[in-house]
């Protein structure tokens, strides 16, 4: 049920509104996040074990998943300051998307990996989704896109959006004013790492919404990441228990 949502609301911006001026006060940014080295030898994913370690049995995440929406916020707080991404935010989505990486008996590795990797419906324009094409696919011989990963994001989102985690945050400082538009730098990364995956999401949302911690400026982002009011408001609820 979590994969489809993704793969089954995208482009189809437009035909709703992206925000209200009834807009409901963002989901808080959750627990504060320890000060990490972003340069230090030690991965700031590994740093952040023992925030992560009581947060995760709190709030049924695995410790893996927790560790990597922890670093991608205080990677974008550095690169971004105004975005105001909280961890709680990444997480609503992984768990609306994948359970945080468990959809279909998935588990993460200690290096981020999740195995085996989650995959979405073809997208073939069948059951309310989009019909959306496979970088790889050849004429006469169509291969639909599958949304991938913890994420689920869509082949060509990634290959816009995606990124490695060890990715340093001065890299990611913004260059553009709208998610609509493709970076000028491939910075790789894999969809299946919980670590580039979450991210890759955050940088999306970034840049999608401005300021997060504004109604309007969340619900953007989040309804960019999948063009769907129901979704918006399955987030919501979900970041706001992980904001306890």
């Amino acid at each position: 049920m979590w994969v489809a949502l993704l793969a089954s609301a995208v482009v189809v911006a437009g035909l709703v509104s992206v925000h209200r001026a009834s807009d409901p006060a963002p989901p808080g940014p959750g627990d504060p996040i320890p000060e990490i080295r972003l340069d230090a030898v030690e991965s700031g994913v590994d740093q952040l074990r023992d925030w992560a370690r009581p947060r995760a049995r709190r709030f049924g995440i695995p410790e893996r998943a927790l560790t990597a929406y922890g670093y991608a916020s205080v990677v974008m707080a550095k690169a971004q300051p105004t975005c105001h991404l909280g961890w709680t935010t990444l997480a609503g989505i992984a768990r609306v998307e994948s359970d945080h990486a468990r959809f279909g008996g998935a588990t993460i590795a200690p290096d981020g990996s999740v195995r085996p990797p989650i995959r979405g419906v073809p997208l073939n324009g069948t059951a309310g989704n989009a019909t959306i094409l496979d970088p790889a696919t050849r004429p006469g011989h169509p291969v639909y896109a599958r949304a991938q990963g913890p994420f689920q994001f869509i082949p060509d989102t990634w290959t816009r959006w995606g990124v490695t985690a060890a990715t340093p945050y001065a890299t990611l400082a913004p260059t553009l004013t709208s998610a609509e538009k493709a970076p000028t730098q491939t910075l790789s990364g894999n969809p299946d790492n919980i670590d580039d995956a979450a991210l890759a999401a955050a940088r999306y949302l970034c840049a999608s919404g401005g300021d997060l911690a504004t109604p309007a400026g969340w619900r953007r982002a989040v309804f960019a990441y999948n063009h769907s009011n129901s979704y918006v408001a399955q987030v919501r609820t979900a970041a706001r228990g992980f904001d306890a």
